[in-house]
């Protein structure tokens, strides 16, 4: 078949459709929903031509580079243009539509409110295209800026976007900073502009801070009802929520338990943990990570689902059953490694793994002195265990353990090293009852980063040239079995 009835045949199944996206590299060409095509032979060159009411596009096809049911990906050729770029033309489903058309209208007037804002500068290459193949999520709008001979990358996501979203843009940023630096030609790259909605920007402003100063930033609040743009002084960030809970008070909350989680240890003191779950006085029992009974207010809950049991007199026996449930499935030397109970809570079995044995992480380690989730910040659920511990010379260290890539890893980590250290400066931990008996030093905490080996993102890298030289930062690659017990592979 000639490449010119593969085409046709490619084209037929995704022309006059309203879900059907049109990249012409990364840019995304709204004008061409729902369009017509011609093709033709002209002087031994195939030509490509799409159009509709709107706007039209034309290009010289050199190869069909990749054709699926909803996907198509070809090689073209752009009039004026030496090197070749890409047209991709893309199915999406109804719910992707609705995303798509909210980003696309905040990507039109962030255009406008941009330039408005830099009326001396130009701005180009805006979208909101996903770019898989670089880790760059279409939940922001990027894109550069220049004068002159100077450029800045953009980035910037609209108030419709989940704070979640809003809470992670600093991460991508990083990213197509990176994508810049390495594309910008001849233009001396000036730094990064980020802009966030208005009252979104303290975490951002609070992260900044872990960059290195030689990555210039411009931190800027949108208000979208007045669409007006306000220059951040990241140095004003307030008061971060973090706190640091008294040891007497973790220890009362454990000795008034006591009675009832001795007895429950009792049934797998190898494998049940308790702990004191941040910004509560509350004990939980977790078997290898995984939380399974609670001692709230001068009672106990258990049970795996959240319709938990009251224990009683009379259910002792159902306790002791789930226990043995656990001790089935929750093993590392489990027959049913699917089982959702041997799944649940990746990050907190290889947490409570490292608890058992630290020196594996460091032989310098003080293993009497490990601190789960210390302090406390207001971040629920963050897919990453904190520890914090004291080496014997006496530097604090802070351990960010993840089972699974997670793109955000050093981000969360480093904000999380941020607050250590402010609270190190304040001489807190020793007044409120941590790390006893140690001399601490006022060095600035290690930040170790704990993933198995093949887990890291491969954005790893291009995040950490942007970390401020003042946070040491040690990647630990575990082996990929570390429930049947922790190796460390390699060190950097």
């Amino acid at each position: 078949m000639s490449l010119a009835s593969e085409l046709e045949q490619a084209l037929a199944g995704l022309a006059e459709s309203d879900l059907v996206d049109v990249f012409d590299g990364e840019e995304r060409l709204p004008h061409l929903t729902n369009f017509q095509f011609e093709i033709r032979e002209q002087g031994g060159k195939l030509m490509l031509h799409l159009w509709n009411e709107h706007g039209n596009l034309a290009r010289r096809v050199l190869a069909l580079a990749e054709s699926r049911a909803g996907f198509l990906v070809l090689d073209v050729a752009r009039f004026g243009k030496r090197k070749p770029g890409r047209l991709q033309i893309v199915r999406r489903s109804r719910a992707q539509s609705a995303d798509r058309i909210g980003r696309e209208q905040y990507r039109i007037l962030f255009k406008k409110l941009v330039q408005e804002k830099f009326p001396d500068e130009t701005v180009e290459s805006l979208t909101t295209a996903r770019d898989l193949q670089h880790s760059l999520s279409g939940c922001y709008v990027r894109g550069v800026m220049h004068a002159g001979g100077r450029a800045w990358a953009l980035v910037g996501v609209s108030s419709a976007e989940p704070r979640e979203v809003q809470d992670r843009i600093l991460t991508f940023a990083l990213i197509w900073l990176d994508w810049v630096r390495s594309h910008i030609g001849r233009r001396a790259l000036a730094g990064l502009r980020i802009f966030l909605p208005k009252g979104q920007w303290a975490q951002t402003a609070h992260r900044v801070h872990a960059l290195t100063p030689t990555v210039r930033m411009e931190l800027f609040e949108v208000d979208e009802s007045l669409w007006r743009v306000t220059l951040i002084d990241t140095n004003d960030t307030g008061n971060l929520d973090t706190w640091l809970t008294p040891q007497r008070d973790l220890e009362m909350a454990r000795d008034a338990a006591r009675s009832v989680i001795d007895r429950i240890t009792g049934l797998a003191p190898e494998a049940i943990q308790v702990g004191v779950p941040p910004g509560t006085r509350d004990v939980a029992l977790r078997f290898r990570g995984l939380e399974f009974a609670r001692w709230h207010a001068g009672q106990l809950e258990f049970g795996l689902t959240p319709r938990r049991r009251l224990l009683v007199s009379n259910n002792w026996n159902s306790l002791k059953r789930l226990v043995r449930k656990l001790e089935r499935y929750r093993s590392p030397d489990s027959k049913d490694k699917n089982h959702p109970v041997y799944r649940a809570q990746p990050e907190r079995w290889l947490e409570d793994t490292i608890l058992r044995d630290p020196l594996r992480i460091d032989a310098h380690l003080r293993p009497e002195y490990l601190y789960s989730q210390v302090p406390a910040f207001s971040a629920g659920d963050r897919g990453v265990m904190d520890l914090l511990g004291a080496r014997l010379d006496g530097r604090l260290v802070v351990i960010e353990i993840k089972a699974a890539e997670d793109i955000h890893m050093i981000l969360q980590a480093a904000d999380y090293w941020l607050r250590v250290w402010l609270h190190q400066k304040r001489g807190e931990f020793e007044s409120h009852g941590y790390f006893r008996g140690v001399e601490l030093q006022d060095k600035p905490p290690l930040l170790y980063l704990v993933a198995p080996g093949f887990q890291f993102h491969p954005t790893t890298d291009a995040i950490l040239k942007c970390m401020s030289p003042e946070i040491e930062i040690v990647q630990i690659g575990l082996n990929e079995e570390w429930r049947q017990g922790i190796q460390v592979i390699f060190r950097k």
